[in-house]
């Protein structure tokens, strides 16, 4: 029998070899025709390193002709009959258009295909993929394939073997998500990720037996009806974020009792983390960011024990952070950043040993850093920058010798650095940028072996900066500190050094610039603001980008610039350099410069600006004068103002179509505003023309569109009518038109600009009344803060109305941060901020930059008359009023006093009469007081703030008694009263009035008795003689005045 057996293998075997080699030779045949329909691109993976976190590579650089195909990378092949059937070429490069007729559809026995992460060109899903009735595994995320309705029907009809299918990235905009209705029962995985589904999923797929993972992310067009999911589902992994649904949805995800991760990230309809969520005992992974909770976090969270990945970011999560979160001992990922949390850091956190990764930052957390994190020492990232931290930072840190990422900026930690020598072996990243810190810097610092990124910059650190021995640095960010002494030698060691900033300290000594050429990496340097003298006479090999050396005495433009071609910010302000900019410096990145600022020097010529792509140009405060030169039509921000160019604008300076921002002001400029200005406004955010010779109207255009947000022309010569087009700018915050020569009643018109903060259009001539005769509800000036009309010709009563409708000083409106300045930008820069002019205290002043607390109405030089109106005692957060040199009578409104913000106040040269109202003594913070010249009377009140105003307050008022003024009261005061008035305040008379009475009836029946007794008797003799000569003299009087009547009746 074994020789039979023998003989007939003997005789198969040659037959089966050469079907096994004809059908491998035929599938290696069919791939290389694929793979040379392709070219090899790195950058069409690059999704791949990114979103999958695979390393991406060629893999069909290793497909040869002539090789056996199934020892190829990404081929697969049963090993029984070496048919292929396994493809996997993710991440493999490939770029080019997907033929219809690919060879790769010569491979019928393919049961699994991947080609995620390749670029197909927008290449139309291949409707002969469903020749593949045997595939189990297709994947085509992120291809560029693009998703078209039959084919994808064809496919879901074909593919009835098909277990796990990922579409991920796929365009389906076009496709009906219906078209998946008909999927295999036997699917497990189905993934459509950010696919741009349309219309309503359908509910069966909830159904599927054996489905385990569903992805339908990132499909904001995409809804889920209403549906009560299946107890019975084996469902474990659901991805629903950024789509649409019904909470009754999320109400019934308890019913997933299996489900290990979930995703509702995006969703705005949460009222909070619902309770069925928290039911969830096998939930692993829960990721629900940028969601819209306004809620708070329920303790529930802490039932969730097998949680081990909790993402609940941005998502406006309030209150406390719950100390059930203790609970979650297999947690390693905690994220709840980005909310609105308060209280403290629950030291229950301390609990989580596996704990990798915290973030906590930008909430409203307080109190101290609890030392139980010191506990947790598998922490790689500590996040709790941006809250409200404070006390030091606790000791038990140094436990942390897995941390790779600390950052606790934006705080108010105070004391020192823990320091142990060899602290945080592992940390990589260390950032406690603008807190309270200070002594010395820590000994680990200039250690640590991995550490790359040092930002300690904005805290009060001293004492000198030590050698450093680790090589890994590559940023160091110092300042805004209190250090001092020289540079260590060693940061010229520090060969991957990118940034270097140790600006605003008091560092000194002598650097020769050309050590910086050891730094080959060196891209930013900042020096600025410190007692450091640089010095170099050679060309500079360093290639730096960005170079600040602002304040650094400076006398010339140094030399090594001459070889910093690829230089894109230069900061030379604040030095003493003389002159013109010499010819050299237009070959200092000619090509590249974005940024030049020479501020603040002595410069005194300027010939043109060659630097073609210049996006930022600071010549202000020099000595420059001359026609004004026109920047690159690549300009954004021109600032030369406190100058002395002189001569007409040219109209060229409005080929700049992305001017930002135009600062001309305090130069001898003159001629009239360029027309086109009112065109550029598309562009323009602030225009400061300010105290030139400008003449002529105000341009009378300004564009639909008009972004403008600050507009000052005060100090010129202008005349004419302001134009109602300039309620094109919506955004207009200032607008400072004062000290010109405008002749026009008052533009009510202004009082719709929705965010007009700051109107001045003092010292003008404007006329006429305030009164607005509308009987419409509009609200005027809502916004205004600086309200400043004052030396015109203004008449008639003061503005009541306007007065009811600053809701910005009422307090009505939220006015934004009390630490903070108009015109700063988002991100906290202050690179331009608003400037104006006021008067504060009886004082000219210049606020360079205006406080958004700031609260001031001046009206004063003008012609108002009546009297203050007690509303104005409804301007809550009001800090400077000036009623001054007007025609106002009656009494200072005791209302007044309820100005509790108040700082100055100034009603004098009026005619207002009566009293001081003594509540005016209360006025915590006022410390400039003047009512002179005017008719008061009474006493001073006396108290707090009154103590201290001099007798200058009070001049020219004859009736007013008291300290400070010399005259006296002459009254002694009387005790307390006990009697109220009509307004409030107590009497001045210690007895009521029932006793007044009393004393008068009295005196009178007295007095009658009296008298009837003394002229029936005619006694005493000289009492009645000098009654009856009283008498007589009264008669004779009367007489002589009819007498004159009479004659000039007759006359």
């Amino acid at each position: 029998m074994a020789p039979y057996l023998f003989l007939c293998l003997f005789l198969f075997f040659p037959h089966l070899y050469a079907s096994f080699s004809s059908s491998g030779s035929h599938s290696c045949s069919s791939l290389i025709q694929f793979k040379d329909s392709f070219s090899i691109t790195e950058d069409a993976s690059s999704y791949c390193n990114e979103i999958a976190g695979h390393k991406s590579y060629p893999k069909t650089n290793s497909w040869k002709e002539g090789t056996d195909c199934c020892s190829w990378d990404g081929v697969t092949c049963d090993h029984l009959n070496a048919h292929v059937i396994a493809l996997d070429l993710s991440c493999s490069w490939l770029y080019g258009n997907f033929p219809s007729n690919s060879t790769l559809f010569l491979l019928p026995h393919l049961q699994k295909l991947n080609l995620a992460y390749n670029e197909f060109n927008l290449s139309e899903i291949p409707s002969e993929l469903g020749r593949f009735t045997s595939l189990l595994y297709l994947d085509l995320s992120s291809t560029g394939f693009v998703g078209d309705k039959h084919a994808l029907e064809g496919l879901v009809q074909n593919l009835t073997e098909v277990r796990h299918l990922f579409l991920d990235g796929m365009e389906m905009a076009s496709v009906n998500a219906h078209v998946f209705m008909n999927l295999s029962s036997s699917l497990r995985s189905l993934s459509l990720a950010g696919c741009d589904l349309q219309g309503k999923f359908p509910n069966n797929i909830f159904d599927l037996p054996n489905l385990n993972l569903l992805n339908l992310g990132n499909n904001q067009n995409l809804n889920l009806d209403p549906l009560k999911l299946n107890r019975s589902s084996n469902l474990e992994h659901l991805d629903l974020s950024w789509t649409s649904f019904s909470t009754e949805f999320i109400d019934s995800v308890d019913n997933l009792q299996a489900l290990k991760s979930l995703g509702l990230s995006g969703n705005f309809f949460f009222q909070g983390l619902s309770v069925s969520i928290t039911n969830l005992s096998s939930l692993e992974q829960l990721i629900i960011s940028g969601a819209n909770f306004f809620g708070g976090l329920p303790d529930s969270v802490g039932n969730l024990v097998s949680l081990k990945f909790l993402d609940l970011s941005y998502s406006n999560l309030s209150g406390p952070v719950p100390k059930s979160l203790g609970n979650l001992l297999q947690l390693t990922h905690l994220d709840l950043s980005g909310n609105q949390l308060s209280g403290q850091i629950p030291r229950s956190l301390g609990n989580l040993l596996q704990l990798t990764y915290l973030g906590l930052w930008q909430n409203q957390l307080s109190g101290q850093i609890p030392r139980s994190l010191g506990n947790l020492l598998q922490l790689t990232y500590l996040g709790l920058w941006q809250n409200q931290l404070n006390g030091q930072i606790p000791l038990s840190i140094l436990n942390l010798t897995q941390l790779e990422y600390l950052r606790i900026a934006g705080n108010t930690l105070k004391g020192s650095i823990p320091d142990e020598v060899t602290a945080f072996p592992n940390l990589i990243s260390l950032d406690l940028t603008n807190n309270l810190l200070s002594g010395q810097l820590p000994s680990w610092l200039y250690t640590a072996p991995s550490l790359k990124d040092i930002k300690l910059s904005q805290n009060q650190f001293s004492g000198h900066i030590k050698e450093f021995q680790s090589k890994s640095l590559e940023l160091i960010a110092l300042e805004n500190n209190k250090l001092q002494g020289p540079l260590p030698s060693s940061i010229f060691q520090l060969l991957n050094l990118t940034q270097l900033s140790l600006s605003s300290n008091y560092l000194s000594g002598v650097i020769e610039f050309r050590m910086f050429s050891n730094l080959p990496n060196l891209e930013s340097l900042d020096l600025s603001y410190n007692s450091l003298s640089l010095t170099s006479n050679t060309t500079s090999t360093v290639n730096l980008t960005r170079l600040f050396l602002s304040s650094c005495n400076l006398s010339e433009f140094p030399q090594f610039l001459k070889g910093l071609k690829s230089l894109e910010s230069l900061d030379l302000s604040y030095n003493k350099i003389e002159g013109k900019i010499p010819q050299w410096m237009q070959e200092v990145g000619n090509d590249s410069l974005t940024y030049l600022n020479v501020s603040h020097n002595s410069l005194t010529e300027v010939e043109h600006f060659p630097w073609k792509n210049i996006d930022v140009l600071d010549l202000s405060s020099n000595l420059i004068s001359g026609n004004l030169p026109i920047p690159a039509s690549t300009i954004n921000v021109f600032l030369i103002s406190n100058n002395s160019f002189n001569g007409e604008v040219s109209s060229l300076i409005c080929n700049a179509a992305f001017l930002e921002i135009l600062d001309l002001s305090h130069n001898n400029l003159s001629g009239t505003i360029p027309q086109c200005f009112g065109n550029l406004s598309n562009s323009l955010l602030f225009l400061n023309l300010k105290k030139n010779k400008f003449y002529g109207t105000i341009p009378p255009t300004f564009a639909m569109g008009c972004q403008l947000s600050n507009f000052n022309l005060n100090g010129n010569l202008l005349e004419g009518p302001l134009t109602p087009s300039i309620l094109n700018c919506n955004g207009l915050e200032v607008l400072d038109l004062g000290n010109n020569k405008i002749n026009d009643t008052f533009p009510h018109w202004l009082g719709s600009l929705p965010r007009l903060q700051v109107l001045v259009l003092k010292s003008n001539q404007l006329h006429g009344s305030l009164c607005v005769n509308s009987s419409k509800s509009i609200p005027f000036f809502s916004k205004i803060q600086i309200f400043d009309l004052s030396s015109n010709y203004f008449s008639g009563p003061l503005p009541v109305r306007y007065i009811n409708s600053f809701k910005a000083i009422i307090n009505l409106e939220k006015i934004g941060s009390t630490v903070s300045y108009m015109g700063v930008n988002d991100d906290g820069g202050d690179f331009y901020t608003y400037s104006i002019g006021i008067v504060m205290k009886g004082q000219d002043r210049e606020l360079v930059k205006i406080f958004t607390m700031w609260m001031i109405i001046d009206l004063s030089n003008n012609q108002f008359e009546g009297g203050i109106p007690k509303v104005i005692g409804k301007l809550n957060l009001l800090k400077g009023l000036n009623l001054s040199h007007n025609n106002l009578n009656g009494g200072i409104p005791t209302s007044i006093g309820n100005l509790t913000s108040l700082e100055w106040l100034d009603l004098s040269s009026n005619r207002l009469s009566g009293a001081i109202p003594n509540r005016l003594a209360d006025l915590p913070f006022l410390s400039s007081l003047n009512v002179s010249e005017n008719q008061l009377h009474g006493k001073i009140p006396q108290g707090k703030q009154f103590n201290t105003f001099g007798n200058d307050s009070y001049e020219g008022n004859k009736g007013l008694c008291g300290f400070p003024v010399s005259k006296g009261c002459n009254i002694i005061d009387p005790p307390p009263p006990n009697v109220l008035e009509k307004d409030g305040s107590k009497s001045n008379i210690a007895f009521g009035w029932k006793v007044v009475m009393i004393g008068c009836g009295c005196g009178v029946v007295f007095g009658m008795s009296v008298g009837y007794v003394v002229f029936q008797t005619g006694k005493p003799k000289w009492l009645v003689n000098l009654v009856e000569n009283q008498h007589e003299k009264r008669r004779r009087r009367k007489s002589k005045k009819g007498n004159r009547s009479s004659r000039r009746r007759r006359i």
